[in-house]
């Protein structure tokens, strides 16, 4: 198994140029077109006054080819995470402008690296040592917050998974089910097939029926729970070395059934956007305990725990999570301390919901909460509103604007205020019951 190959060698290495980079069904692009692609981007960005560019790409070989320019021309990529204008115009302030294979209407500049045209110019420049990413993630008051990565951490965070996985995934091909622009996706379906010279799928797989066109190699798949959950058992299954699941818990049955028809056992990834890869663990008994990555400590503190890794940008952080460790250092998840949620293995900040409910005409105050109707969880909204405005149709087309599907509030009731309890803090406990089913 060859040593996994650093971010800043990724265009200078000793590759044949007809080695296969990335694919799209029987589109493929080498090595040779990855160097001339990036050359081209690399070109144009050089000249350009911005230092911070946001990175927008359905497409992951456009996404890397971007990064790699971005990077090597001396600039911050910035990774919001999505395409959504409203979003992306309130979040102009962290870029100067959009690399993008999606047609977006900003006041800032706004290219699609495909309309470039090729000019010649010198050798890539150098990745600087301080360069890194930037990323987001759901903060504790609803605002989304930035996150740095080093491209030093990235790197180092390969070498660890490539330490663990690296020779059972050598030759295969790279395919996923979870989006490149955000940190789980990112690092294994960008950073590893990438470090490890690994073919990787430029299209995001949504469906079990896109799963199962791939048949021409053994397959890295890079899923979630929410996808395992959905998979066909009639439909015939292609040829798995390995999978990985992420962004949210895999329950014992689930595991079960998405080994029965992937013929074999899923591996999981805990961690968070701040913290990277925490801890692993293998689905080949009921409910396996995670076990630490050897670099990363857990200690307790006041609320719970910190954790400190060579890949956390500020060295140590608390965690949301509430973890119980066994003597042998091993560790179970027990719940979460704070108001972010995951539903279909999305990171929901209810902080966040509860903002833009305030933002619309009609609604004086508002508390979302987690609803669980038999296996499944949405959101509902308590709201108290200003004369007789209870548009719930309207309410939910404007927060389109600004929220994925899954964190538009499914449930609404109507009050006259927010409960509070003896502490004028909102009563929780009353809230949810307002979604009783008996009611």
């Amino acid at each position: 198994m060859n040593k996994p190959l650093p971010l800043a060698q990724w265009l200078g290495c000793s590759r044949p140029a007809q080695h296969i980079v990335a694919f799209d069904g029987a589109a493929l692009w080498t090595q040779a077109e990855l160097i001339n692609d990036v050359q081209r981007i690399y070109g144009w960005l050089k000249s350009q006054p911005g230092e911070r560019w946001a990175l927008c790409f359905d497409n992951g070989y456009l996404f890397i080819t971007a990064l790699l320019a971005t990077l090597h021309a001396g600039k911050t990529p910035v990774i919001p995470g999505h395409s959504r204008e409203a979003q992306l115009r309130e979040q102009q302030t962290h870029f100067y402008g959009v690399l993008s294979d999606t047609p977006l209407e900003l006041t800032c500049p706004v290219i699609n690296p495909q309309n470039l045209e090729y000019a010649e110019v010198a050798p890539f420049a150098a990745i600087p040592g301080d360069a890194g990413v930037v990323l987001f993630t759901s903060g504790s008051t609803g605002e989304p917050a930035q996150i740095f990565k080093t491209v030093r951490a990235l790197d180092e965070e390969i070498v660890w998974i490539a330490a663990l996985w690296g020779k059972s995934v050598a030759g295969c091909r790279v395919v996923g089910s979870v989006s490149h622009q955000h940190l789980y996706g990112f690092t294994f379906r960008v950073m590893l097939p990438m470090a490890l010279g690994l073919a990787n799928d430029a299209r995001m797989i949504h469906f079990p029926e896109q799963l199962v066109a791939h048949c021409a190699s053994p397959l890295l798949f890079i899923s979630s729970p929410a996808f395992l959950k959905r998979l066909d058992a009639s439909l015939t299954a292609p040829n798995f070395k390995m999978v990985l699941s992420a962004a949210g818990k895999l329950d014992d049955d689930s595991a079960q059934n998405a080994q029965a028809w992937l013929r074999t056992p899923v591996s999981e990834i805990y961690g968070t956007t701040e913290t990277g890869v925490l801890a692993w663990r293998q689905h080949n008994e009921a409910s396996p305990e995670w076990q630490p990555f050897p670099a990363v400590h857990f200690t307790p503190n006041e609320e719970g725990w910190q954790v400190e890794s060579p890949l956390i940008y500020q060295g140590r952080l608390p965690l949301d999570d509430i973890l119980e460790f066994t003597p042998q250092g091993r560790f179970r998840l027990s719940g979460r301390r704070d108001r972010i949620v995951k539903i279909e293995e999305k990171r929901i900040s209810l902080s966040e919901i509860e903002r833009r409910l305030l933002a619309l005409p009609g609604i004086e105050d508002a508390a979302v909460v987690p609803v669980t109707r038999g296996n499944r969880v949405a959101l509902g909204a308590v709201v108290v509103t200003t004369g007789q405005h209870s548009d719930k149709r309207r309410w939910r087309e404007a927060l389109r604007a600004w929220l994925e599907p899954i964190a538009i509030p499914r449930y609404w009731r109507i009050v006259e205020h927010i409960p509070l309890n003896s502490q004028s803090k909102r009563a929780w406990a009353q809230l949810q019951e307002l979604f009783d089913e008996t009611r």
